[in-house]
């Protein structure tokens, strides 16, 4: 069994969670309990609406995280820096969070850049070069012209990558880069020994990879022949989602997508390098639109909607084949098969032997008759072993905010397959949840706290501030009812 919670929403006076106290009383509460897995976000930086699945980088970790009190205990900073009161409200506010935290973090960073205890640093330095040099610079120059698209903002040389003016950049921001790459060491040093320390624990890690870049990335600028971007910097396509029920215009993503030709021509290397590093931060790894591994809806560039675009095919067999020769014939990888998803698309994730998603809110849609239909896939009695089952990710509304928002006859059906009256109806999914065959089953932290949909972490196709900002207040993971948890746990032999 395990818990869905990003560290960004841990209780920090600093407004925004980190990988310091909090995040070790978790990994202690969960342990207690008999918890084996903890899911979280991708881990990356994030740009503008610091959505984690738009990060500037698939390698590099987002330095809000880093814990300042253990850079205060270390002695790069001062008790001062570090004393301070709450930030109020009940949502990450990222602006105000950085504005508080990155003089801090650069300060932190200048002092352990002039002290003698370097050697660790400039292994992890030349360890990580082959990404860590590119994002380095790619910050500073963001900052420079603040401004992350590349493509469009930056001066012709830098963005074309002439070496030249590469060189130039380097020499003139030497310092500015290896602050960036001192926050890496931080961020990446604290994170492992988290890891460590979950792992020592008995709980293991579910980390998120998303199936696509973002067009403002290092990687997109680094990688542009590796993905559908033309000499100029500019996408030919863009991904997306076709209309459905959910949307008659489909989902208009804009990420650039992948060039498969020039990554067969390398043994997907770049791809056995991306899963390799996110194995190195996680135990199993969750890959975002895995679907995307069939086919991918390319919209032409230029488009408004998603309505004009078309089914392309992907490599996928190919690349998990490659994956698995260097990775290992075991993948531990979970394919995220949300949506509407063809029979090439199960073939793929069943040839491989990758647990699929199944979401409990999706089980109730009624037939007719306005009975439940018996045979949805995502009933309980219907889920199969190589399955992780969840009541929502983080793209559903918690329980307390989706069973709330039914309609009165869905409503009654809900509460007469699960047999409880309306206040019981959150554990109840829990523990049905929990009682399925599913290899894995996952429960995000808002359903154990018995949240509504003020807390929800993300509504999908929407941008605001209310999107991936939720946390908790200082005591109130403790006011999850672990006791409750730790029974079923036990009940079901989930431990």
């Amino acid at each position: 069994m395990g818990i869905l919670l990003h560290p960004t929403s841990f209780y920090s006076p600093f407004g925004v969670g980190d990988l310091g106290d909090e995040a070790r009383s978790f990994i202690d509460l969960a342990r207690e309990n008999k918890v084996k897995l903890w899911q979280i976000l991708p881990l990356g930086p994030t740009g503008y609406g610091d959505s984690p699945y738009a990060s500037r980088s698939t390698f590099a970790g987002n330095e809000l995280l880093i814990d300042l009190k253990e850079l205060y205990l270390e002695g790069y900073l001062e008790l001062e820096d570090i004393m301070r009161s709450d930030i109020e409200g009940d949502r990450v506010d990222y602006g105000k969070a950085r504005s508080i935290k990155t003089p801090l973090l650069r300060k932190a960073a200048k002092a352990f850049l002039k002290s003698s205890d370097r050697k660790d640093f400039e292994d992890f330095c030349a360890k990580e070069s082959s990404w860590l040099d590119d994002y380095a610079l790619y910050q500073v120059l963001c900052d420079k012209y603040n401004d992350s698209r590349w493509f469009s903002s930056w001066p012709l040389e830098l963005k074309n990558r002439v070496e030249k003016a590469l060189a130039e950049a380097r020499n003139e921001n030497r310092e500015e880069i290896d602050i960036w790459k001192a926050l890496q060491y931080f961020f990446h040093r604290q994170w492992m020994a988290l890891k460590e320390y979950a792992n020592e624990s008995g709980i293991k890690i579910i980390g998120d990879v998303p199936i696509f870049v973002a067009p403002d990335s290092v990687d997109a600028w680094t990688n542009r022949n590796l993905l559908k971007i033309d000499e100029d910097g500019n996408q030919e396509v863009s991904s997306g989602v076709p209309p459905d029920a959910f949307s008659t215009t489909g989902q208009l993503w804009g990420n650039p997508l992948y060039r498969w030709s020039e990554h067969e021509k390398t043994g997907f290397a770049w791809w056995i390098k991306r899963i390799k590093a996110a194995l190195t931060l996680c135990d199993i790894i969750r890959i975002d639109h895995f679907r995307g591994f069939a086919a991918c809806w390319e919209v032409p560039s230029g488009e408004e909607t998603a309505i004009n675009g078309k089914w392309v095919k992907a490599p996928g067999e190919k690349l998990l084949q490659a994956l698995r020769d260097g990775i290992g014939d075991d993948l531990p990888l979970i394919a995220e098969d949300l949506g509407v998803i063809t029979d090439d698309v199960v073939a793929l994730r069943d040839s491989f032997n990758l647990p699929g998603m199944k979401i409990l809110q999706f089980a109730f849609a009624h037939n007719d008759e306005g009975e439940l239909d018996a045979d949805n896939t995502y009933l309980p009695h219907n889920v199969g072993y190589n399955s992780v089952i969840y009541t929502g990710t983080h793209d559903n509304n918690t329980t307390c905010g989706w069973y709330s928002e039914l309609q009165d006859a869905d409503k009654d059906l809900v509460r007469r397959y699960l047999e409880c009256p309306d206040d019981q109806v959150p554990w109840q999914m829990i523990r049905h949840a929990m009682m399925t065959n599913a290899r894995y089953a996952v429960i995000p932290m808002q359903d154990l706290l018995m949240l509504g949909s003020e807390s929800r972490m993300n509504t999908p196709a929407t941008c605001g501030s209310s999107n991936w900002s939720w946390k908790m207040r200082k005591g109130e993971m403790e006011m999850a009812n672990w006791p409750r948890l730790h029974y079923l746990i036990k009940l079901y032999g989930r431990f």
